[in-house]
């Protein structure tokens, strides 16, 4: 039975979920209706998107649900109130509103951006779906939150009557296996730069998959840390390994390495920390390792707290995007405003829901890697929802002779969405058609309006994707590659924020930790090149340098001893490392400079920032 299933496009994992998801969608929205709930539908869809997988996520991803539904409706309540002052206002209050979510979800991660995201959009359902009758609006609210609660609790019970438990055991046998080819990398003669940047490709995809483990419990999320402290710290070794190619480690440190390598893979981790310890003890590799051991010992007791660390143990400090932030807000803000006014000048009667469901598009899809590849599938999806939609309310429903009647007609197209969303290729659209389709039927009787109104209803929300399509491409287009740029240069900015910092000195660790969590970051963004993958490594390699360059000179400085011409010199170094992304050539003349000047140690150092200052400018 199962590999009929598979020959026919199912996948078995994916279709039991989404089956009982669909299951869990019947259930709430029959319990809605037998609640006198206005719009028991919501809470069908309500199910949809809170269902997980597994029950931790479940139940996080429930709780930030109906917190941002919450927010949001008070948020919807407030937008009608301030039309009833002037009707403009509902749209300047809408914009703003979204923006300002669309904006902050950049800066959040997981489930914290889904309900920051949920937040703007529900205003935009409570505000425009019944905008005709502003003095519903208390009981509007109000039946939406119940809705949502009832769709919430029905995900979380039926989710957890069936859903297995997280299983943090694949997770962390993966890392397992990355540290032990960091050890066998670092034990070899040499460096081998394919193998790096495979090991770095593979740290920044474990540390992705971070999020969706450190949901439903404090414990996860103290698992998932110390996992990222530990990812992080592996990196900067892995960065150490490669700075110095041409000085392979000592022959005990090296079988140390390779014991550490082999107890990994064996799955010993406390053999394995046996191991780096006593490579850690080496004076050459004190430095690199130490932290590295205390990460290790960390990550295998989360919840020890008596468990010692190293000082140089870098902390776990995230990438926020601020950049991608700052426009995406703008661009959600600028959409809605342009659509917004033309409903507003021209009374287009589904304008609403076209302005709803462009700030559902504008909004949800900012935070994915390339949400213009995925908007032709959502608007199929949504046209397949319509489409179904219309077919129901004038083909089926019209033999309707009671309530029950209207809702029981719509369980098996419910049903339907499952069989679509466990399909490989009906996956791509099923959450959009069950969504839609469950947002344009209203089970009561009598049945109202008429076929030109539903289908210009359906038409403003399936047109909502292409207008948010037309967004997405002319508002700072969120692309790979813009993604690519923008995140290179603000580990640019970072450096040249470091040497103008006076407090550069305590900042080094926090800097380092961004740096390397950028670098992650920056690989995930070009993991289909491999040679946009080396180039990644390259500059992060070559900011690493140009950082190290940047503390020496703050350490210098701050030795009372300095000659004062060394100090102007190190001054006029630090402030073209401050300009470095205008004026890169620059910088190198400074570094090169100061690299005449100094000596040992220091000198390669400075030598090393110039040539990166010169790779970089090319």
């Amino acid at each position: 039975m199962t590999g009929a299933f598979q020959k026919l496009g199912f996948n078995r994992d994916r279709l039991i979920f989404a089956l009982r998801t669909a299951f869990a969608a019947c259930l709430a929205l029959v319990i809605a209706w037998l609640l006198g709930l206005e719009h028991p539908q919501w809470a069908g869809m309500t199910v949809w998107a809170a269902s997980q997988p597994v029950r931790g996520q479940l139940l996080e991803k429930g709780l930030f649900r109906f917190a941002g539904t919450v927010i949001g409706t008070i948020a919807g309540i407030g937008l009608i109130l301030a039309m009833l002052v002037h009707p403009a206002l509902l749209v300047i209050g809408l914009a703003l509103w979204v923006g300002l979510c669309t904006g902050l979800a950049n800066l959040a991660r997981g489930f914290i951006a889904y309900g920051t995201v949920l937040a703007g959009y529900t205003a935009a359902m409570v505000a425009l779906l019944d905008v005709g009758h502003p003095e519903n609006v208390l009981a509007l609210g109000a039946d939406r939150m119940a809705t949502v609660l009832v769709g919430v609790l029905a995900a979380l019970v039926v989710g957890w009557l069936f859903a297995p438990a997280a299983d943090g055991s694949a997770l962390r046998a993966r890392i397992r296996g990355i540290l032990a080819d960091l050890c066998d990398q670092l034990a070899a003669p040499s460096s081998d730069p394919e193998a790096a940047r495979q090991l770095i490709s593979a740290l920044a995809s474990a540390e992705e998959a971070l999020d969706p483990h450190a949901a439903g419990s404090l414990r996860s999320h103290r698992e998932t840390r110390a996992s990222r402290a530990l990812l992080s710290t592996a990196l900067s070794v892995l960065l150490w390994r490669r700075g110095r190619d041409a000085a392979p480690v000592p022959d005990t440190a090296g079988l140390a390495l390779k014991e550490a390598a082999q107890s990994l893979r064996a799955g010993d981790s406390a053999a394995a920390l046996t191991a780096l310890q006593r490579a850690a003890a080496l004076p050459d590799l004190r430095e690199p390792l130490s932290p590295l051991v205390a990460a290790l010992a960390r990550w295998r007791a989360p919840e020890n707290r008596s468990v010692p660390t190293a000082e140089e143990m870098l902390p776990v400090v995230l990438h926020r995007d601020w950049i991608g932030a700052r426009e995406a807000a703008i661009r959600a803000t600028g959409a809605l405003l342009l659509f917004g006014a033309l409903w507003q000048i021209t009374g287009f009667a589904a304008g609403a829901f076209l302005l709803l469901g462009m700030s559902i598009m504008i909004s949800i899809f900012t935070t994915f890697e390339n949400p213009i590849a995925m908007l032709p599938f959502v608007f199929l999806g949504q046209f397949l929802g319509a489409s179904m939609a219309l077919a129901i309310r004038w083909l089926i429903w019209p033999h309707a002779g009671a309530e029950w009647q209207l809702v029981a007609m719509v369980l098996p197209f419910i049903l339907l969405g499952g069989l679509l969303s466990g399909h490989d290729r009906g996956m791509k659209v099923a959450f959009d058609y069950n969504m839609v389709m469950l947002l344009l039927l209203h089970p009561a009787l009598p049945l109202t309006g008429t076929f030109g109104t539903s289908v210009m209803m359906g038409l403003a929300v399936v047109a909502a994707p292409l207008a948010a399509l037309a967004a997405y491409r002319t508002i700072y287009p969120p692309t790979l590659r813009r993604k690519q740029v923008t995140l290179a240069k603000m580990m640019l900015h970072d450096v040249a924020a470091l040497a103008g910092d006076a407090q550069a000195l305590r900042h080094r660790a926090v800097w380092r930790a961004r740096l390397y969590h950028r670098m992650l970051r920056l690989f995930r963004l070009t993991e289909r090149s491999a040679r946009a993958q080396r180039d990644a490594l390259d500059s992060g390699l070559a900011l690493l340098d140009l950082g190290h360059a940047t503390m020496r000179a703050h350490e210098i400085l701050a030795a009372p001893e300095t000659p004062a011409a060394e100090r102007r010199a190190l001054k006029a170094a630090l402030a073209r490392l401050e300009r470095i992304g205008e004026t890169p050539g620059r910088a190198e003349g400074a570094l090169s400079r100061l690299a005449r000047r100094a000596v040992g140690p220091d000198a390669d150092i400075f030598r090393h920032a110039a040539r990166s200052a010169a790779s970089l400018a090319g």
